[in-house]
């Protein structure tokens, strides 16, 4: 199989940072964003597409996947925040933004891969998908979504190895926000985020590499922390 690699959400934050650590191992990048990255590399190729817009997925990506033919690995990384509130202060519309992203444009991926070769999937996962903490309601019910569909998908992608992996707490825009607006007294989660450790995107993009070569080690469908690993 050749070293192909796709990566959802290449173009900010861990998505870019996996993006420059796999060609710089050598491999064909693939890579799908609502904006394009700009790396100037030949073995990186880009594909645009809001995949908050679900509907259009399949009819968007399904060509451009399928003729690649087979992939070693694939990042499912692009998502989302959504709101920080309470959930009783949550409109029905503020989850479903979320999960569109989140989850259902992972399931619609998902069905594009299965009538193809890829040999390992790792979806990008977070511990707020097991800690219920206030103010997380979105994030965390997507993550928790987001598990489950991938351990569903492992008992019907039998050649397949799934994965759903928190990578911890990384710097980006998304970390930054919370760190710095979110107010720590009343979602105190915050302040545990802003006390405790962040890594940088090349970080996070190494640790995730260092837990794909352990891959065979682990159970297909399963949710790892790589902090606990």
């Amino acid at each position: 199989m050749e070293k192909n690699i796709l990566i959802t959400g290449c173009s900010s934050g861990l998505g870019f940072a996996l993006s420059h650590h796999y060609l710089e191992l050598g491999y064909k990048v693939f890579g799908i964003s609502r904006k394009n990255p700009n790396i100037n590399n030949e073995n990186f190729i880009f594909q645009n597409c809001d995949l908050s817009d679900t509907s259009n997925i399949k009819c968007s990506l399904s060509s451009f996947i399928q003729n690649i033919g087979s992939f070693e690995l694939v990042y499912l990384n692009a998502g989302m925040l959504g709101k920080i509130k309470e959930m009783a202060q949550l409109e029905l519309l503020d989850l479903k933004i979320t999960m569109e992203l989140n989850v259902y444009a992972n399931k619609e991926l998902l069905d594009i891969l299965s009538g193809i070769t890829v040999k390992n999937i790792i979806a990008i996962s977070s511990g707020a998908a097991v800690n219920g903490s206030k103010g997380w309601g979105p994030y965390s019910l997507s993550k928790a979504a987001l598990n489950m569909l991938i351990n569903l998908y492992s008992k019907e992608m039998g050649n397949t190895k799934l994965l759903c992996v928190a990578p911890g707490v990384i710097k980006t825009p998304m970390t930054d926000y919370i760190r710095n607006e979110v107010d720590d007294t009343v979602y105190t989660s915050a302040k545990i985020l802003k006390e405790g450790e962040i890594q940088t995107a090349k970080d996070a993009a190494t640790r995730l590499h260092n837990l794909f070569e352990r891959i065979e080690e682990f159970e297909s469908g399963s949710f790892l922390d790589v902090r606990n690993i």
